[in-house]
């Protein structure tokens, strides 16, 4: 659905214009709107800012949600701002999703996004957390997640994304000391899927602890690679962007 609705768009656009426009690509490595521990609804924010001078036309698409639901944005003004609180309820009309989300700005310069993840539990607002936004590419064949912690105190979540059109393994690997691995496994993800997991659920033989670090190798272009760590006590996160050595 998506690459047909990005067709329409750039057709109808490439009619106006007599030539096939450029469309700039950026990744949020996720969003969602999803019920965890405590009872606790994770929802994501998004804005978009159209900070050229000219008007922005948008597609967003979240890949990885059933049917890859895409929704087009025209015209926003310059200096406009399209926000929702609520992206996967608002935007996509879904109550349950989680995805990378898309974002591609016809032109050579993408709209500024900002993304945030709260949760809500009974009538307490969690404090939100800012998800790096992916302006340009980020693949490497490992990338690296630090400060990860399973524990009476901290649980850890691990995200894997495949974006690309075939299959993608990913080889993981828990080490608490550089290079020195204390468990290994492999993953196989479809094409268009996120994986979203505890680390517990990876390494079940392991025993609770601070400061891990997980590696994290594939080979396949395409591919996304976040964590995120959450107190037990209070529910408050922290977004793990991966990291090159």
């Amino acid at each position: 659905m998506r690459s047909a609705l990005v067709m329409l768009f750039i057709a109808s656009v490439a009619r106006a214009q007599s030539e096939t426009p450029v469309m700039t690509t950026v990744i949020v490595p996720v969003v969602g709107s999803t019920i965890g521990i405590d009872n606790v609804r994770w929802r994501t924010e998004v804005e978009l800012r159209n900070e050229n001078r000219t008007a922005a036309n948008v597609v967003i698409t979240l890949p990885a949600a059933p049917d890859q639901p895409a929704i087009l944005l025209p015209g926003i003004p310059p200096g406009g701002v399209v926000r929702f609180s609520d992206i996967v309820g608002e935007a996509f009309s879904l109550q349950l999703a989680l995805s990378p989300l898309i974002v591609q700005t016809e032109g050579r310069r993408s709209v500024t996004i900002r993304a945030t993840v709260y949760g809500v539990r009974g009538a307490d607002l969690l404090p939100p957390v800012p998800i790096p936004i992916n302006y340009t590419p980020t693949f490497s064949p490992q990338r690296v997640l630090d400060g990860l912690s399973f524990s009476d105190q901290y649980r850890t979540n691990i995200g894997l994304a495949n974006l690309s059109e075939k299959e993608a393994i990913f080889t993981l690997a828990l080490q608490r000391v550089s290079g020195r691995n204390l468990a290994v496994t492999r993953i196989t993800l479809p094409p268009l899927t996120l994986w979203h997991t505890s680390i517990q659920s990876l390494f079940p033989l392991i025993s609770n602890g601070d400061n891990f670090t997980v590696v994290v190798e594939t080979g396949t272009p395409d591919t996304h690679v976040y964590a995120s760590v959450i107190e037990n006590g209070t529910d408050v996160a922290r977004f793990v962007q991966p990291s090159v050595r």
